[in-house]
């Protein structure tokens, strides 16, 4: 391993964008640590560049834990991604409050414990890059997905001031908005939703099923847009604001029309209309 390899760590490495990161970053001779709530969803990515950590978000303890064990292991971090994530599906006023929470945990504090914890690193050898993953879903929210999107307008802006408050100390912060990547982010979110058959939203069922598949239709491959972000990623003057991926720029231009040409353009398809 050559010692001055970038050291780079990785949330959300089980599957889709963060797992081709881990690969792509690898492939260009980074020290890599991937992590996940789980190492059984990432042993199989232990390979000579890479090593692997349990690290839940939403778990301080969890956090601290792996910041150290990278450290002690490699002297610093020179670049964290904020990858792991979480995609609520439901109408807002059918949420409970637990699952809004988990939302907000994961995409949004858990994300900002774990940046708490790396930059005093970065802060103090005066450099590093910190890229957050955000989403197009931020820029244009849509029914169904409020939660999410919400979450990723609110990260964002917290890394809009971050950028900010972080640059005179020699770190870069990258927000990342991915439209479309081919990943397992839906395969929980369209679990369990059944349960909104017996409220006011029922008849449009299909819909609600429909929008939590949406970003999986003629998705981006993972490892096409790993390598694209990668490009833009390794270079010295790395870009503050990156667009990839299916829709990550047809969306935020749709999100600038009139705002009531935009509430009928969504209720439309995703069958609000029919609610009449």
């Amino acid at each position: 391993m050559d010692i001055n390899a970038p050291v780079v760590l990785i949330s959300g490495c089980s599957s889709g964008i963060g797992r081709a990161l881990t690969l792509e970053f690898a492939a260009r001779n980074c020290r890599v640590f991937a992590t996940a709530r789980k190492l059984s969803t990432i042993n199989d990515l232990k390979a000579q560049n890479v090593e692997i950590s349990a690290l839940d978000v939403t778990d301080e303890k969890s956090i601290a834990a792996c910041v150290d064990s990278v450290i002690a292991k490699a002297g610093r971090i020179d670049m964290l991604v904020n990858n792991a994530g979480l995609l609520l599906i439901g109408p807002l006023v059918e949420l409970e409050t637990n699952e809004l929470r988990r939302q907000f945990e994961t995409n949004v504090i858990g994300q900002a414990a774990l940046i708490r914890a790396v930059a005093p690193h970065m802060i103090g050898k005066r450099s590093g890059k910190i890229v957050n993953m955000s989403s197009v879903s931020g820029v244009l929210p849509t029914p169904f997905a409020g939660a999410y999107c919400s979450t990723k307008a609110a990260f964002t802006a917290f890394s809009d001031s971050l950028r900010m408050e972080l640059a005179p100390f020699g770190i870069t912060v990258v927000i990342v908005q991915p439209g479309g990547i081919k990943s397992n982010l839906s395969d929980n979110a369209d679990k369990g939703l059944e349960r909104f058959r017996k409220t006011p939203f029922g008849p449009i069922q299909d819909f609600i099923i429909a929008r939590a598949n949406a970003s999986q239709e003629n998705a981006t491959p993972a490892e096409d847009f790993a390598k694209k972000l990668v490009d833009k990623l390794m270079k010295e003057k790395t870009p503050k604001f990156i667009r990839l991926g299916k829709d990550s720029t047809l969306l935020p231009v749709i999100a600038r029309f009139p705002r009531a040409f935009v509430d009928a353009l969504l209720s439309k398809k995703f069958g609000l209309d029919r609610l009449r």
